[in-house]
């Protein structure tokens, strides 16, 4: 059965499955191509009558992973201009405005789109939430950095999406003054740049970040995959110069560049960069609340399936801790701690805490301001201590999400998935908790299996409708003990400050 929604440009027309409606492709900003081409994003041109929004619209010009990641995160082709666009499921008969919760894919800035089956918003509007998916500009189209043209211009797309959730949300039954964001990977990367953005001030209340932390470069560090991607081509590094390379011809050579390169063994790549008007050199501290962290063996997914785990030798390990300037004390303790582990785990262990699991708990620390004591540091005597689940004591109560405005800094809620996938070894990686967070588990089969466990997925997928609803995932937010809220499977845990040790190496 067909719906028909309002927004500012015009009326669309969704699809009723059940109790939940669809509103798909829905475009909130101009295609980025002809004279809007490595600009900053323009206004959708209003239309008459009923636009159908039945089917995902295009996605974003990009090539698809390489093998095997290609087997693991399939990636979905949509061809067509209007990639600016964005999806919604609410549901289909909604009395008070609902909390909205707007996802922001990952895939290194220049994979991934808002049409992937593992996007699936059914659950959360079946569980009383608004989910908003959006695509937006990747690779060179979307960051690369040019003297002729806009920074960052797939953070300014997120942005106009935002500012569309904003305008027209009412009318799809949500609440434009309860919208968490969340994304996973570079999606979290964003979003913790449109945490201090000045552009995206008011536009959301809360945000949750998966397995990405703060993350910027200069705009010289940033230009670099431009001007190496200019030499292949024999053109300006300028958007300009760009502007007249064939797509296609863009995109083999972007994907000659960067297509083998990962988060953990770094490479060539695209970047948001300080730019002093979307991202700030020194950024205020966000001040709304926070769910953030990330899975215990992130870099299985590129060291496992590749056959880095095994190909890495002593040697190796030693040169990759002179690339990163890794100290020796540091891969002393991780040896220490995994005595039988093959010198590939000891580097993905690292790799993960370097790039992941700490700068994520820096920026809950930095969050703690005044309330800090300081005779409760890392290390303490209560370092790995494991409760039972909600068995801390609740310093954190619904509704007390303090969104936007307010200098006092918001709360911080952290997580650690551990449930390992029995999938060619992939343990607790990169993008497993998806499927989880989003109770979509058929559609994670690629990475969880078939018989990933239903109980962990109700228990994650609720606390991410908590937070959004409520501003509290249902255990202690982050204080000076470091609460973690550790997913898995039977039980799911609370553990005070696990690890902390190791953090500490790296400080």
């Amino acid at each position: 059965m067909d719906i028909i929604a309002a927004t500012r440009h015009g009326k669309v027309r969704g699809r009723v499955d059940g109790s939940i409606a669809s509103y798909l492709g829905i475009p909130y900003a101009a295609a980025p191509f002809g004279v809007h081409r490595f600009r900053a994003p323009a206004p959708v041109e209003p239309w008459e009558g009923i636009r159908d929004a039945l089917e995902f619209g295009p996605t974003a010009p990009q090539r698809p992973y390489r093998p095997p990641l290609d087997r693991l995160i399939p990636d979905v082709d949509i061809p067509g201009e209007e990639c600016l666009n964005l999806n919604v499921w609410a549901p289909r008969t909604v009395g008070e405005p609902l909390p909205v919760l707007v996802w922001i894919h990952g895939g290194s800035l220049r994979n991934g789109s808002a049409a992937m089956p593992l996007y699936d918003g059914r659950a959360f509007a079946r569980d009383g939430v608004v989910l908003v998916s959006i695509n937006y500009r990747l690779g060179v189209e979307g960051f690369g950095v040019f003297p002729d043209a806009p920074d960052n211009r797939g953070l300014l797309d997120q942005i106009a999406a935002l500012t569309w959730v904003r305008d027209n949300i009412a009318g799809f039954g949500g609440d434009p003054g309860c919208v968490t964001v969340c994304g996973e990977s570079a999606g979290a990367i964003s979003i913790a740049a449109l945490l201090t953005s000045p552009r995206a001030a008011g536009l959301f209340h809360r945000a949750i970040l998966q397995s990405g932390p703060p993350h910027t470069v200069t705009r010289d560090k940033g230009a670099g995959t431009v001007r190496a991607m200019a030499k292949a081509l024999r053109v300006p590094a300028t958007a300009e110069g760009f502007a007249g390379v064939d797509r296609e011809r863009l995109l083999d050579a972007q994907d000659e560049l960067v297509g083998r390169a990962d988060p953990v063994s770094g490479g060539p790549g695209f970047h948001i960069v300080v730019d002093d008007d979307v991202v700030p050199a020194d950024p205020p501290p966000p001040s709304v609340d926070l769910l953030l962290g990330c899975n215990r063996e992130e870099y299985r997914l590129w060291f496992v399936p590749s056959g880095a785990v095994e190909r890495v030798g002593r040697l190796t390990l030693r040169l990759a801790l002179l690339k990163f300037g890794i100290p020796g004390r540091v891969a002393r303790l991780y040896r220490a701690g995994r005595p039988d582990a093959k010198p590939g785990v000891i580097l993905g262990e690292m790799a993960t805490d370097l790039l992941l699991r700490g700068p994520l708990n820096r920026l809950a620390d930095s969050r703690l301001g005044d309330s800090r004591s300081a005779d409760s540091r890392p290390g303490d005597s209560r370092l790995g201590d494991s409760l039972p689940a909600d068995s801390l004591p609740g310093d954190s109560r619904p509704g007390d999400s303090r969104p936007g405005g307010d200098s006092r800094p918001g709360r911080t809620f952290f997580y650690e998935f551990a449930w390992r996938s029995p999938v060619l070894g992939l343990g607790a990686c990169h993008a497993l908790e998806i499927g989880f967070v989003f109770d979509n588990l058929r559609h994670g089969e690629a990475l969880s299996g078939p018989d990933a466990p239903q109980p962990l997925a109700d228990a994650m997928h609720r606390a991410w409708v908590d937070f959004t609803t409520s501003g509290d995932p249902g255990w202690a937010a982050w204080d000076t003990r470091r609460p973690v809220r550790v997913f898995d499977h039977p039980g799911t845990s609370t553990v005070l400050a696990p690890r902390q040790e190791e953090l500490r190496a790296w400080l």
